[in-house]
């Protein structure tokens, strides 16, 4: 019982904060997305040059350092690696290639659904199929492995002191980061709100396992409500705080940073669904667990970063204006190569069983 408290009490102050950081400054909607924050830290790098999107976003730098300053406070920090990284890197870029033929991470589509924006509703339906086809995977035999090198103590700081990196060129601003100075990059709220609140999301987040795709996974496979309880408790949240902040708009036209092309909503959360079940948790579940000292977490969320870059560089990613010919390419390519990867594993890890 207590559990499931916190899970509900976790998931309603991150859908609370989620909507005082755009009601402070962030883009509509957009009060957490793991896959438009790190793509704007990708742009914010000099990776891409989409220049409506380049920002140095403090968020993730919270949930990071939130996660870690848990972790360490309960002796959590366990650093480790050696479960395919390279093969959880792709995925990681699949992932953000996904997400922004969608124009938004899980956490974004619930967002984007507690604003009214309906567009979101076939993203929804594809991220659960795309988890539901996951499930499917693992019950065939699908594993990415365990992580079987323990490593030095020390390796566990190497991805919180990246982002602290992070934070720092952001604060001071050199000439060779990029901001936007129009677009979704150039809308954040104050940096010290950005980052107070990440690292309260990224606390809660490490001491309550909350992950979107483990919501789903868990339903499906074994009937599990304890995660889709605290998603619940975001939306709702996140719903109510929009109403009040007057920033509600039912419907599906004229929605920011998103488009209503059914199909490659469907899709491209279809991708992320999929690829966040092989991986084991979501992009914000991932970003966690690279800051306990998970370095095959941490080439997920570099994944993520390149994939962000490479939707941007390589014209994949949607627009308001719907999805161009190379992401739709790109979306039934991704989809090919994902569950040929999940086909093969599952056989080989069956093959090699029996």
């Amino acid at each position: 019982m207590n559990e499931k408290k916190f899970i509900i009490l976790s998931g309603g102050i991150i859908g609370l904060l989620a909507a005082l950081l755009v009601r402070f400054g962030n883009p509509p909607n957009m009060g957490i997305c793991m896959a438009c924050f790190l793509r704007d830290i990708s742009g914010g790098l000099g990776l891409h040059r989409a220049n409506v999107v380049q920002n140095l976003r403090p968020e993730i730098v919270g949930f990071v350092l939130g996660g870690f300053l848990l972790a360490r406070a309960k002796g959590e920090i366990k650093p480790r690696t050696g479960s395919n990284p390279m093969l959880r890197f792709l995925l990681g870029m699949f992932m953000a290639i996904g997400a922004l033929v969608f124009l938004g991470c899980p956490w974004r589509m619930i967002l984007r659904l507690s604003g009214g924006d309906l567009t979101a509703i076939g993203g929804l339906i594809g991220y659960a199929a795309g988890i539901y086809v996951g499930v499917i995977f693992l019950k065939k035999g699908f594993s990415l492995g365990r992580a079987y090198y323990n490593l030095n103590p020390a390796s566990g700081y190497l991805v919180p002191l990246i982002f602290l990196g992070i934070i720092i060129l952001r604060i001071a601003s050199p000439e060779f980061i990029f901001l936007s100075s129009a677009g979704p990059g150039s809308q954040f709220a104050p940096v010290s709100l950005a980052l107070g609140a990440g690292l309260v999301v990224g606390g809660l987040a490490q001491r309550s396992r909350i992950c979107t795709a483990g919501a789903f996974r868990d339903m499906f496979l074994i009937r599990d409500n304890h995660l889709l309880n605290g998603v619940l408790a975001i939306f709702l949240l996140a719903l109510g705080a929009n109403l009040i902040f007057g920033q509600f708009n039912l419907g599906f036209a004229d929605q920011p940073v998103a488009h209503n092309e059914f199909i490659w909503n469907f899709l491209g959360m279809a991708i992320v669904g999929i690829t966040a079940v092989m991986l084991g948790g979501c992009p914000l579940r991932q970003t966690i667990l690279a800051s306990e000292g998970d370095l095959d977490a941490g080439l997920t969320v570099l994944g993520l970063i390149v994939g962000a870059a490479f939707a941007h560089n390589f014209g994949l990613a949607a627009t308001p204006d719907g999805v161009g010919f190379n992401g739709r390419v790109a979306t039934i390519a991704i989809l090919v190569v994902v569950m040929t990867i999940g086909a093969v594993n599952a056989f080989q890890n069956n093959r090699a069983l029996s």
